[in-house]
């Protein structure tokens, strides 16, 4: 293991010295890069010392207890000794979830998309609840989010809602909640008391920047509407909303949040790039065997995911058996816990699927 941590610490050596280097510096995009590798290098190198000296304190106290020159020096030695093993394979597990590669896709912004499913008003109302539920979550982390469309629901919530996530590693966190959301619960519209289930539909795309995609606008028919639903006295009168027809894949979007058409259309060619991105990189996973195998990470639209029931309390994750009885909390926004073994559960995958040492 050891051997491996050297070779990561040279490139921790190489890093360490560009990044004050001043033509780095000047080159911000370059200078992000090697910061954010930075810290993740560093993660590794203070697990690296920490390894080389619970492998010394192994070492050291064996030679003491085989020696065995004073009682108490050798007592303390053998107490040394239990400490240290106790802490050695953890310190190992710890160093081989960081050893694995991480994902280009994951310190990416993201572009969420939440609709309403099956069960009418109540499936939009849930979907409002989804909306709040992350963008709580998102406040807590310290990320920014932003309305792109919305199309709201006849008894509140929505029907669509598209929001941009900014932030640092928004998409590999999000990434985990695309797919259906079911919710049991009595309906506010329900007059005999009975648990109705609805549901929502949640798309978690990575941002795409320009680079990522060539997009010939060529391809792209504009279309120039005005906004609808409530709003001021510009809804209905001034062409400011947008809808983008990409004429090869025929996926269309639509964005009305801001009132200046110019602003409208930037953020609609964000989603359509995020969208003709997601293309892409779902050809990318089912041509990878490992990825396809993974539930964790399918991203398949049509999967059940997880289960909020209301009457009872509870969260259920049906992709990794976990429930919780802590409804209120989780949302509110305190879905942590359920991304965190989410995450865990993904990297055992990628560590029973590769060969990290």
């Amino acid at each position: 293991m050891l051997a491996r941590l050297d070779i990561v610490k040279q490139r921790f050596d190489e890093v360490s010295d560009l990044i004050i280097q001043p033509n780095i510096i000047a080159d911000q995009k370059r200078y992000v890069q090697l910061t954010k590798e930075y810290k993740e290098l560093k993660q590794l190198m203070d697990k690296r010392q920490e390894y080389i000296t619970v492998t010394g304190n192994i070492t050291e106290a064996e030679e003491i207890i085989k020696e065995n020159i004073d009682p108490e020096m050798t007592e303390m030695a053998r107490l040394q000794l239990e400490e240290a093993k106790e802490r050695l394979p953890q310190l190992e597990e710890e160093i081989k979830f960081l050893l694995i590669p991480k994902d280009p896709e994951d310190s990416k912004n993201a572009v969420m998309e939440i609709r309403a499913g099956t069960g009418g008003d109540e499936a939009s109302i849930f979907a409002g609840d989804l909306y709040r539920m992350y963008s709580k979550y998102c406040q807590d982390k310290g990320w920014s989010v932003s309305v792109m469309d919305m199309n709201e629901g006849t008894s509140g919530g929505f029907k669509e809602i598209i929001l941009e996530v900014n932030g640092e590693d928004v998409y590999g966190t999000l990434k985990f909640e695309a797919g259906v959301h079911r919710v049991q619960r009595v309906p506010q519209t329900e007059t005999q008391g009975r648990v109705h289930t609805s549901a929502a539909t949640v798309m978690v795309l990575p941002e795409a920047e320009e680079f990522d995609v060539e997009l010939n606008m060529e391809d792209v028919k504009i279309i120039r509407t005005t906004s609808t639903g409530p709003g001021g006295q510009s809804v209905n009168t001034t062409y400011s909303a947008i809808q983008l027809q990409h004429i090869p894949t025929g996926i269309e979007v639509r964005c009305q949040d801001e009132k200046s058409q110019h602003k409208n259309l930037d953020k609609a060619l964000k989603v359509l790039r995020s969208r003709l991105y997601e293309m892409e990189l779902a050809k990318k996973m089912e041509a990878d065997s490992a990825r396809r195998k993974s539930m964790v990470s399918s991203g398949d639209r049509s999967a059940k995911i997880r289960t909020y029931n209301y009457p009872q309390g509870r969260v259920t994750d049906h992709r990794i058996g976990l429930t919780l009885y802590d409804l209120g909390n989780i949302m509110n926004g305190d879905i942590q816990r359920l991304i965190d073994e989410l995450q865990l559960a993904e990297n055992t995958e990628k560590l029973k699927e590769g060969d990290i040492f």
